[in-house]
């Protein structure tokens, strides 16, 4: 391929198997620990990346997470996430994986093999050129991920990519890519270790500073959560509880309830002042 697949070197730790439980222990946290440094030296290009996505996304468009394996994983994780957590709506941010919903927790043999597939299976979602794709492969060579690529930036989608390899196949498809090289993985190709918590943290920082942007916080509160369980229903009380100078709790949990988020709750509140 002509570049250096950093994610397969080997180790720089030996004989795993004959060292004491807290000798691993900390040698997988010693790795970990160079992750987030990794992930800093990557910053300007994730602002770049988010900087023309916010405005796709403020224009009607949709993103899309698409990978294979721990990447495709990572990708669902994030996307599911957005709803209850933003409260966006469900089909907003989408996230695909090779081999479908089975891959999501067994492996599927050769699904990531496919250049074709990918697209077909954005396909139903009748992508347009308003969205986003975001192509996920720690290798950067999955097939999968890079031929969805090439066709959806054909299509005119805007495309990016997240590897853990320098100059890989898959940066070369897409108009922003990602590149967060963490070295050798603790446990020699296990990309799912370090590798993967880098592509965790950053797409951690996509989708939060994008639904920041679409307005879906405000001040450092997560106004617009769904409210689907005790926790939520009592960190949403709380907040309206401070923010409107509410004594009751009784009370701004009715309001919440009613409303049925913290952001509505909060307009309503202010239009009655308003006609007071």
């Amino acid at each position: 391929m002509g570049f250096e697949r950093i994610t397969e070197s080997p180790s720089r730790h030996r004989h795993l198997e004959k060292q004491s439980i807290p000798d691993l222990l900390k040698g997988i946290n010693e790795e970990d620990q160079t992750v987030a440094g990794c992930v800093e030296k990557a910053i300007p290009a994730i602002a770049a990346f988010v900087e023309v996505a916010a405005d796709r996304m403020l224009a009607g468009g949709r993103l899309f997470y698409l990978g294979a394996g721990t990447s495709g994983r990572l990708g669902i994780v994030d996307a599911s996430e957005c709803p209850p957590t933003f409260g966006v709506p469900y089909g907003l941010v989408i996230g695909l994986i090779a081999g479908g919903e089975k891959a999501i927790t067994q492996a599927v043999e050769h699904a990531e093999d496919d250049p074709d597939q990918g697209w077909k299976d954005l396909l139903p979602h009748q992508p347009t050129e308003k969205d986003i794709l975001i192509g996920i492969a720690a290798s950067g060579t999955t097939p999968y991920v890079i031929g969805a690529l090439k066709r959806a930036r054909e299509k005119g989608l805007l495309t990016a990519s997240i590897s853990c390899n320098p100059d890989s196949p898959v940066s070369q498809a897409a108009e922003y890519p990602i590149e967060l090289v963490v070295g050798p993985e603790f446990v020699t190709g296990s990309t799912r270790m370090k590798s993967g918590t880098a592509q965790k943290l950053v797409l951690n920082m996509i989708s939060t500073t994008l639904m920041i942007q679409l307005g879906r916080v405000e001040d450092n509160r997560m106004v617009n959560m769904q409210l689907v369980n005790d926790k939520l229903l009592d960190r949403g009380t709380r907040m309206l509880m401070e923010k409107r100078n509410i004594p009751s709790y009784d009370q701004a949990r009715a309001l919440l309830v009613q409303y049925g988020s913290v952001k509505k709750a909060l307009e309503a509140i202010s239009n009655e002042d308003a006609r007071a």
